[in-house]
């Protein structure tokens, strides 16, 4: 446990971190990641991980990923065709999950690139990982692009999707419960490199308190 008495680093973002990377990544996390399929409005396929990618409501189930500092390529396919899936990224295809993120040209298919083979969407057109234990057929909600405190608009959009299917493993199953260390899911940790393994050694069980 951290002790209030430690010397603390203190920096203003705008004026620069002063350490040797950025600690923004690693303390929001370790992080899931958006590992994203997609389709251009030519039908070419596109597969690309995002580090900013979360959960953000139950009833409908609604994810969200952010193309920061740029307009991506799966940004511009889900402009254009109104539907993703998100592919959970495990130990066994974290190297083909880094493969995929290269700054490829649009006219290259990342699956081939990544040599994984596109598994089909029942109710969309966009493409699944079909190696991925879990995968969400998604359509899209909304594209919000982000502001600063000052109203001004930065070069990073949140893309919100409704999740419409979802495919999951019987193996990633424990007596109909999902489990996440069945899968070996990996987690984005910030750094230059870093990520972690969702392992069965690191659970612990914690109910919310009854009032």
């Amino acid at each position: 446990m951290t002790s209030t008495t430690d010397t603390q680093h203190f920096y203003e973002p705008k004026n620069g971190h002063g350490l040797p990377h950025d600690p923004f990544n690693a303390i929001i996390g370790p992080r899931p990641i958006g590992w994203i399929g997609s389709q251009s409005a030519d039908g070419i396929p596109n597969l690309a991980p995002y580090s900013f990618f979360n959960a953000f409501n139950y009833t409908p189930p609604i994810i969200g990923f952010a193309s920061v500092a740029s307009k991506k390529d799966s940004l511009t396919n889900i402009e254009a065709t109104g539907e993703f899936t998100w592919n959970l990224v495990t130990r066994e295809l974290a190297e083909a999950m880094n493969e995929s993120c290269a700054m490829v040209p649009p006219e290259v298919n990342e699956f081939e690139r990544a040599q994984l083979k596109q598994g089909p969407s029942n109710l969309i057109n966009a493409p699944r990982v079909a190696a991925s234990p879990v995968s969400f057929e998604c359509k899209l909600t909304q594209i919000v692009q982000l502001t600063n405190h000052e109203g001004q608009q930065v070069p990073s959009w949140v893309v919100f999707g409704e999740v419409v299917g979802v495919h999951i493993a019987q193996s990633a199953l424990q007596d109909g419960i999902y489990d996440p260390a069945r899968t070996r899911t990996i987690l984005r940790a910030g750094g230059p490199a870093s990520y972690y393994e969702i392992t069965p050694e690191t659970r612990f069980e914690m109910f919310r308190p009854k009032v």
